[in-house]
């Protein structure tokens, strides 16, 4: 009697478990430069309350050419660009709660940090790693995910 009860019961939860809906709305946002319209990727992508941003450079998107100053005026650009699309989908640097950060060159991790701690005090969990080279010849590319 113990062995159909725990069968009866081991149905029922798993029944109800699988019968909830957990599907997720997910949202591919266009970029809100028109200059990026036709882009082969979306900016920002929307799903359970987080925002998932594509990597940004320091580039002056108003120009579309990189800022000069290498790796210190590019950092602070990039940084400024992900504000820019956080702000643009009602969120903000204090909500990233992770960011990748890709360099040109290893060695410029403690200018690069530098600059970062200052954007972020909360301490966002973190990933930097070194590659060999970068989208239109940057000297860091860093992408993030932020709460909405």
């Amino acid at each position: 009697m113990k062995k159909i009860s725990l069968i009866f019961i081991c149905i029922f939860f798993f029944g109800n478990v699988s019968c909830v809906d957990r599907s997720v709305e997910i949202v591919f946002h266009k970029s809100h430069e028109p200059k990026k319209a036709e882009a082969p990727f979306s900016d920002v992508v929307e799903a359970n309350g987080f925002l998932f941003l594509s990597g940004q450079v320091g580039m002056n998107h108003k120009s579309r050419t990189l800022v000069e100053g290498g790796i210190e005026a590019e950092t602070k650009q990039c940084i400024e660009n992900i504000k820019a699309v956080l702000e643009h989908h009602d969120s903000s640097l204090d909500k990233v709660v992770k960011c990748t950060v890709i360099l040109k060159d290893i060695n410029d991790f403690g200018t690069f940090n530098e600059i970062y701690k200052g954007y972020f005090p909360k301490k966002p969990a973190r990933t930097t790693f070194a590659a060999s080279g970068l989208a239109v010849g940057a000297h860091i590319e860093i992408d993030v995910i932020a709460a909405k």
